[in-house]
């Protein structure tokens, strides 16, 4: 009966930001937008694939894709948390609803015009879109509740990631790759002028795949604009009125106080290290499929990133019911050692067994990324800074830019499969993290919030 009446009551906003119970409808809605840029991040899988045969690029310039995602990301990270400074989660939400649907919208000139430059426009503004909803969203997700359940929340929103990251793979192996056979070895036999005519002719299918996608961002969009959602802001002074206001802290003095935060400076070398790993493992599965195995069509190659995105979901289930009964960074340290071992293995097995390490490695990619953000974002005691703190954690995207350009180069100049060293090196940076982090915590036990 205790319970019951608690839940009747109504959400209280805290000091610190936090909510006194969750509001399940505005979680709910907040989490099924982490999906949609899942599906636009796996998508970029099976353009790079599409641009590479279709413009004849070498890897390193099909990479450009990725470092134009999350460049952007890079990018509109500060300018987003500035928003929600001066606005609301709901506010910042909205504008990269927006974007987003501008950014699926460009695809339609893009298929047409059939210009690498003009997908990799397209592609930038989607991520500006993108560089909004995850600032806003991974941190409001983490506030709509009780602090001491911010972790749980933020993996379960991010747990359903991987749902719009098959998603997006199934999209585009259907409707990009739908006309079956390896592209690469199609038009490979072709005279020039019939190899750019079936090119563009490849080129228009990349937009079917966001016309679904821009119907499902119009009905969100909408839903949201007519949905009332907590403020979820760190409350620090009162106004004449008797209502609780925020405080007001300059970019400078966030950024001066985050310099002297040596535990969130390594978070953040953390998130830089693993979203490069991330990208650059499920960038490059299927080129490496394609590689080992040449008798494979692009569709069938594309299965695997399915499997690898799978993986990826069952790790996250798996490794949240562990943190949920162990020491969150003792788990992520144990799951990091395996996911190095795996990539090891993709590194080292001159066969297509290499494949499949790199599909498990996805598995102990599990909920690393909101766990960092997450965890790191904890460091930041003083809570009116936590916006710009969460905004320069979503800069650390920024990896997912950095290391594909440097596999795609190292690809280039030995093998694609030799290429994998550079997110097994990434995976070795952090373990350590990780394996540091649970040190720390076992000699400050006062530190660990949720255990």
């Amino acid at each position: 009966m205790q319970e019951t009446a608690a839940k009747k009551q109504p959400v209280q906003q805290l000091s610190d930001g936090y909510l006194s119970r969750t509001p399940i409808f505005t979680f709910l809605l907040v989490s099924l937008i982490f999906p949609l840029w899942g599906a636009a991040a796996s998508l970029n899988d099976i353009l790079i694939t599409q641009f590479k045969t279709v413009f004849q690029l070498s890897d390193l310039a099909t990479a450009f894709v990725q470092s134009a995602f999350y460049g952007g990301y890079f990018l509109i990270a500060i300018p987003a948390s500035l928003v929600i400074k001066k606005s609301s989660y709901k506010f910042a939400i909205m504008t990269g609803l927006l974007a987003y649907i501008v950014g699926c919208s460009m695809f339609f000139p893009a298929s047409r015009m059939a210009t690498y430059s003009m997908f990799l426009v397209a592609i930038f503004a989607i991520a500006i879109g993108l560089s909004f909803l995850e600032t806003a969203c991974d941190t409001y997700s983490s506030m709509l509740g009780p602090k001491k359940k911010a972790n749980a929340r933020l993996n379960f929103s991010q747990t359903l990631v991987p749902l719009g990251d098959m998603l997006g793979i199934v999209l585009g192996k259907y409707l990009i790759f739908g006309q079956g056979g390896n592209l690469s070895e199609k038009m490979s036999h072709m005279a020039p002028a019939a190899r750019q005519a079936y090119g563009e002719k490849m080129l228009q299918l990349t937009l079917q795949p966001y016309k679904y996608i821009l119907g499902v961002l119009l009905v969100i969009f909408i839903v949201i604009a007519f949905t009332k959602m907590p403020l979820a802001k760190a409350q620090t002074a009162v106004a004449e009125d008797g209502q609780a206001t925020t405080e007001k802290v300059g970019l400078g003095e966030t950024l001066k106080y985050l310099a002297t935060n040596k535990r969130y400076q390594r978070g953040v070398m953390a998130q830089f290290f693993y979203v490069g790993m991330q990208t650059t493992v499920w960038s490059f599965t299927i080129r490496l499929a394609l590689n080992l195995n040449h008798s494979i069509s692009d569709a069938d190659a594309s299965t695997f990133m399915i499997f690898s995105y799978a993986m990826w979901f069952f790790g996250k289930v798996v490794a949240n019911w562990l943190m949920n009964r162990f020491s969150i960074t003792r788990v992520l340290t144990i799951y990091s050692l395996l996911g190095t071992i795996s990539l090891l293995a993709t590194f080292l097995i001159p066969n297509m067994t290499a494949v499949y390490t790199a599909i498990l490695a996805s598995f102990f990619f599990g909920p690393e990324w909101p766990t960092i953000y997450a965890h790191t974002l904890d460091t930041v005691t003083e809570k009116k800074y936590t916006e710009t703190a969460g905004a320069v954690l979503v800069m650390a995207i920024i990896g997912g830019a950095v290391m594909p350009l440097l596999q795609g180069a190292v690809s280039d100049f030995t093998t694609m499969q030799f290429s994998f060293i550079v997110p097994l090196i990434c995976f070795i940076i952090v373990t350590t993290y990780f394996y540091f982090e649970h040190r720390y915590e076992v000699a400050h036990p006062e530190s660990v919030a949720e255990h």
